[in-house]
């Protein structure tokens, strides 16, 4: 079963105050002044019968800025890209530099897949994971202990 991992690398996301949140990133986002803070890359998951396929846009990464983890049936999949700008006008002894730095990261659990299971391309920013799906041992049924 794919779900996705409910977690920041702080605190469980499920903790986060939603009204917190609004405002943390209301004053950037009106501003615009690219400093709000990014929650991932948008993923879509399919159910393709026998196999899921993860499809995660990353427009702008080169494929060797990609990387998929897999630990604790834990799926990461991060990428950062770093570029850096610079121009030069002699004529008015201007110079330009701009430097952008990307990084995501997205975790998904994935019981029970081997990193043999998955396969990954990335084709026009958009990163392909497939992995098959796997029969999960039945939930054992809770035992239920007397109080005396």
């Amino acid at each position: 079963m794919l779900r996705p991992a409910l977690f920041e690398a702080t605190k469980p996301m499920f903790f986060d105050n939603a009204f917190d949140k609004f405002f943390e990133n209301a004053f950037t986002d009106f501003w615009g002044n690219g400093l709000s803070r990014s929650e991932g890359f948008n993923t879509d998951v399919l159910d393709q019968g026998d196999h899921y396929l993860l499809q995660a846009e990353l427009p702008g990464f080169n494929k060797e800025d990609i990387n998929i983890d897999l630990a604790d049936d834990k799926l990461t999949i991060s990428a950062a890209h770093q570029e850096e700008n610079n121009e030069e006008d002699k004529k008015h002894n201007y110079i330009r530099k701009e430097r952008r730095y990307n990084s995501y990261t997205r975790s998904f659990f994935v019981e029970g897949v081997t990193p043999d299971d998955i396969n990954a391309s990335y084709k026009d920013g958009i990163l392909e994971v497939t992995f098959p799906k796997k029969e999960l041992a039945a939930a054992e049924e809770p035992k239920r202990i007397e109080v005396k």
